[in-house]
């Protein structure tokens, strides 16, 4: 008798996990719809625009990435955003951690007050304040500049410390006594004990940085406004759309250059992720 339970129980949990199996399955297959549609678009060879009422090309083409790279200013954009995103991921990930590593280990006065400072600020959308940054920025002829463009990213960095600080308060503190015992200072300590246990997070900040600013359209439209040698591919891809012409002209290369710009972040998610989810999960938010 039990032993029929137990198979029957067996059976219920195989079915239970083949169920939810399927239902991721189509859940990821709804998700890449849209991607797929995007590369299908991409090697469309007529120019009929949005306006198609078919899906899949009448006629198959590499003409739109020949174009994309030969006729339009795509590789001035894409090195812009390289620079930027580049830029920003080296001094965003020192910001964040040295200030997640201070947080979470050294006692001061105010620390509380300012965390929670810092997390009421960060959860206000950043083009609240677009109109002064931009006027800030003019004042100290920072417009139209690259790296006015990577001040507004770095500068709101230390707000994004919460899962970087939770990851550093898993880590013993034990580990930190025994070599403050052993006469190390405080930045030994963080370079050499902290950050190679803190593989995970490391990985997790440099993702989290480098993709902000690599899709990023408002702010780098509302800076960047009136030089196109200036544009990053979001904001030069968009100037492709701007009117009937243009979308009928560049729909298709619009699509080409999409898939292009998600080739680097898709490469480098897979190539990551095993340290990504072990960033997000290995660590937990504590006072």
């Amino acid at each position: 008798m039990e032993k029929k339970k137990y198979r029957s129980k067996k059976v219920s949990e195989r079915i239970s996990l083949v169920l939810i199996y399927a239902v991721l399955i189509i859940i990821s297959l709804i998700w890449l719809i849209p991607f797929f549609m995007l590369i299908i678009l991409s090697f469309r060879g007529e120019q009929v625009g949005m306006s198609a009422d078919y899906l899949f090309p009448k006629q198959w083409s590499f003409d739109n990435y020949v174009k994309l790279f030969t006729q339009t200013k795509f590789l001035t954009w894409y090195g812009n955003t390289m620079l930027v995103s580049a830029v920003v991921t080296v001094f965003q990930t020192v910001i964040v951690l040295m200030t997640s590593y201070a947080l979470s280990r050294l006692r001061f006065r105010m620390r509380k007050p300012l965390m929670n400072l810092m997390l009421i600020l960060g959860m206000f959308p950043g083009f609240l304040s677009m109109t002064a940054v931009y006027f800030v920025l003019k004042e100290i002829n920072l417009t139209q500049n690259l790296f006015g463009l990577i001040l507004v990213f770095t500068a709101s960095s230390a707000m994004q410390y919460y899962i970087c600080k939770g990851f550093f308060d898993t880590i013993p503190k034990s580990l930190d006594e025994a070599a403050r015992i052993d006469g190390a200072s405080r930045h030994t300590i963080f370079v050499k004990i902290i950050l190679p246990l803190a593989k995970p997070i490391i990985i997790y900040t440099v993702l989290t940085a480098f993709i902000a600013p690599w899709g990023e359209y408002m702010f780098s439209s509302f800076i960047m406004l009136g030089d196109p040698d200036k544009f990053t591919v979001a904001v030069g891809m968009k100037s492709w759309l701007d009117n009937s012409t243009l979308a009928s002209e560049y729909f298709t290369v619009f699509c080409a250059a999409a898939v292009v710009v998600s080739i680097p972040i898709t490469a480098l998610f897979i190539w990551l992720q095993r340290y990504y989810v072990e960033g997000i999960t290995g660590g937990s938010v504590k006072g």
